[in-house]
């Protein structure tokens, strides 16, 4: 998903957000043939995510600009590692400064807060995905910084895959079709490449979703006790998904109960932007 054409849009549209007619701060205040060398310095521990984002907010300001990635995607760091270095004309690094860390301290904080539900399953089997609940426009950066932290990306998209949620099921079935015949015709119109997962509340839905042998079954907001039972119940004809009430706290309990996914709507829509500075170093008599 995070392929350089869509870096690079994403990015210079943010660049141009910012700074939409020059810098005019810079440009008053900076000598043009001034230069700076900045390093990009974490204030506390994480895991890093986006350093060719972070690189692209300065190459496109100015390709004269370049960037030394000391850390790489995934990795983690401590309270005062030097993540990367930045050295250039000093007005394009200045400009490029806050751009390249609102990318930067998003994406490590969403690696930091999946690197963290990873370790809580470990030894489990179970994985921890991502949901659609993504910032619009910045998906592919969000994805992917929750495999910088170790997770699993759900499907991209509403092109990518069928999965039937309780409204999509009240519509299907207003016809007088049960859920497993609705469920059967409208498979049999798909490619069959093309994954089917289906959303249920109750234990006493699960039988009749299965019977339309679909990939994988949602259990959403179940009791620890009715995960269980689910897992149990499903049997290994498809796969089992909990979401819903996930948390630090509760994500290993779920882990435990044999669900093989846990998808985790936090990881992208309440992750605390991780705390990275720029510190920059001006030399006026220029390069």
């Amino acid at each position: 998903m995070l392929t350089p054409a869509t870096i690079e849009r994403v990015v210079a549209g943010a660049l141009e957000e910012d700074a939409p007619w020059g810098d005019a701060t810079s440009e008053a205040l900076i000598p043009v043939d001034a230069s700076a060398r900045a390093e990009l310095v974490a204030r506390e521990p994480g895991v890093f995510s986006g350093g060719e984002v972070f690189a692209a907010a300065f190459r496109l300001t100015d390709p004269r600009t370049s960037v030394e990635l000391i850390v790489a995607d995934g990795e983690p760091f401590a309270a005062g590692d030097v993540l990367a270095v930045v050295s250039g004309p000093a007005r394009s690094v200045l400009t490029a400064e806050r751009v390249g860390l609102n990318f930067a301290q998003r994406m490590s904080g969403i690696a930091t807060i999946t690197a963290r539900y990873v370790a809580e399953v470990a030894q489990t089997g179970a994985r921890i995905a991502d949901t659609r609940k993504t910032t619009p426009g910045l998906r592919a950066f969000e994805r992917h910084a929750v495999r910088s932290g170790g997770g699993r990306n759900h499907r991209n998209s509403l092109s990518d895959a069928v999965m039937a949620k309780d409204n999509h099921l009240a519509v299907l079935t207003q016809g007088g079709l049960s859920v497993t015949d609705a469920l059967r015709s409208a498979i049999d119109t798909l490619p069959h490449t093309t994954h089917v997962e289906v959303e249920v509340d109750r234990l006493d839905q699960i039988e009749a979703v299965l019977a339309a042998r679909i990939g994988t079954i949602m259990l959403d907001n179940f009791s620890l006790d009715d995960l269980r039972a689910g897992v149990a119940q499903v049997g290994g004809r498809a796969q089992v998904e909990a979401s819903g009430g996930v948390s630090l706290e509760t994500v290993r309990a779920i882990a435990e109960t044999g669900v093989d996914i846990i998808s985790v709507g936090a990881l992208t829509h309440s992750a605390r932007a991780l705390d990275l500075g720029l510190d920059i170093r001006v030399d006026a008599r220029g390069a």
